[in-house]
């Protein structure tokens, strides 16, 4: 798809999105990533600074400040249907700029909020009220993402355009644990759990300024001005269904290899923090790597083929990387490279992932569809995974409860992937 554009002498002349169109597309997933990545990578000491009252249990507090970060996911639904229908009926750039402008006050609000050792119990519904403001604009910011990304594509590139989507999450969740990682080293422990948790949050407000800067001139896609006059505006139950189940694999295997590991390298195998950061960034670097060109690969081969890849490596290689990590025999180098790996098969699904939920409805009714199946997925394996993984950790005392995780969650994606979906290679090749 490109744009056309009039110039003197009566003359069109075709373009392509532009670098501006792609970054506007992409820069707010960053920021949602980003904020996110530092909550999960400071889960431990927001458990003690919010969550755990004098004589509480550490594992209880990391329990509910994880039960906190799920309860924001389970938002993103709402916001995905609340955005979304605003985005379809109205046009993407309006709603774009305004749940950037969400995400990125509620993130830097969390780094001024007061602890529990200063307003007592009002300290957890503070941070949980900012999470649920978060969780409404993430649910609306990914549907929006992806359509301005997936329209603006050319012909036959709508896999790679959607893979930035997920790069810019990559490179939020590596943001994030870089800009911790650095905090923890300069100010040490102790001055990081008293008052430096807080200053990897700031940082939301120039990206957020960023953000609304890029958006303010992005132009409608094209797709959107061709779409019917007086469109329908739900999309069916059934494709949203299939398309949760579809990215339910990417979903909990990215929670739990790229934002969960620091707190379970800590808490079940008792690693340094400084050690789990770096887990964690090997992990993502590796997620990084594998996503645009699996997003590329997807435009050639199909996108089901390079997502059935994805997911069947992730169930066969969970619980080897698992072993390797416990096993402390095992070399820092080898268990770099199987995070690194890890990292790298969950980038398969998350390359060509975006395009193949575009692909599954019509730009009408696109954002919502989308948006809704994405967050609906990421609510129940996203979000919980953490307080799931925790807790049966906690219960079972069997340190291969992520592994188990990921690879069932997987197991279910392969399956909805074989099943078609009504109209999905009819809109893939109309934007060939």
């Amino acid at each position: 798809m490109t744009e056309t554009r009039r110039v003197p002498h009566g003359r069109t002349v075709r373009r392509g999105p532009g670098v501006r169109a792609v970054a506007a597309g992409s820069v707010g997933n960053f920021v949602e990533w980003y904020e996110f990545a530092v909550y999960g990578f400071l889960a431990t000491v927001l458990a003690e600074r919010f969550f755990t009252p004098a004589g509480g249990g550490a594992v209880e507090g990391l329990v509910r400040t994880y039960a906190s970060f799920a309860l924001a996911f389970f938002f993103r639904p709402l916001g995905a249907v609340l955005f979304g229908r605003l985005g379809d009926r109205y046009g993407r750039r309006p709603v774009l700029i305004g749940v950037v402008a969400l995400m990125s006050g509620a993130t830097a609000l969390i780094g001024a909020l007061p602890t529990y050792g200063t307003v007592g119990a009002l300290a957890p519904w503070l941070l949980t009220f900012l999470r649920v403001v978060q969780g409404l604009a993430a649910g609306g910011e990914f549907g929006g993402a992806v359509a301005v990304l997936t329209e603006f594509a050319p012909p036959g590139r709508r896999g790679l355009y959607g893979a930035w989507q997920s790069f810019t999450v990559a490179l939020g969740l590596l943001g994030g644990a870089g800009v911790t990682a650095v905090t923890a080293a300069v100010l040490g422990t102790d001055r990081l759990s008293a008052w430096g948790w807080r200053l990897p949050f700031l940082p939301a407000v120039p990206l957020g300024l960023l953000a609304l800067w890029l958006r303010t001139g992005l132009a409608k896609t094209p797709e959107f001005l061709r779409r019917p006059k007086s469109p329908g505006t739900r999309p069916g139950r059934g494709a949203i269904v299939l398309a949760a189940a579809r990215v339910m694999g990417w979903a909990a295997a990215g929670y739990t290899f790229l934002v969960v590991l620091p707190s379970y390298l800590r808490t079940a195998l008792h690693a340094g923090f400084g050690q789990a950061l770096l887990a964690a960034a090997v992990a993502n670097a590796g997620f990084a790597a594998a996503i645009l060109p699996a997003g590329a690969l997807s435009d050639r081969v199909g996108r089901r083929p390079v997502l059935v890849a994805g997911a069947v490596l992730v169930a066969a290689t969970a619980l080897p990387v698992l072993n390797l990590l416990q096993d402390p025999g095992t070399s820092p180098v080898v268990k770099a490279c199987a995070l690194a790996g890890a990292g790298a098969v969950v980038g398969l699904m998350a390359g060509p992932g975006p395009a193949l939920l575009a692909e599954m409805f019509p730009s009408h009714v696109r954002w919502t569809g989308l948006g809704l199946a994405y967050a609906l997925s990421n609510a129940v394996f996203s979000g919980c995974a953490g307080l799931i993984i925790t807790e049966a950790v906690r219960r079972t005392g069997d340190p291969d409860v992520p592994g188990y995780y990921a690879a069932a969650a997987c197991a279910v994606s392969v399956l909805a992937l074989l099943k078609r979906a009504p109209g999905e290679e009819s809109r893939r090749k109309r934007c060939e």
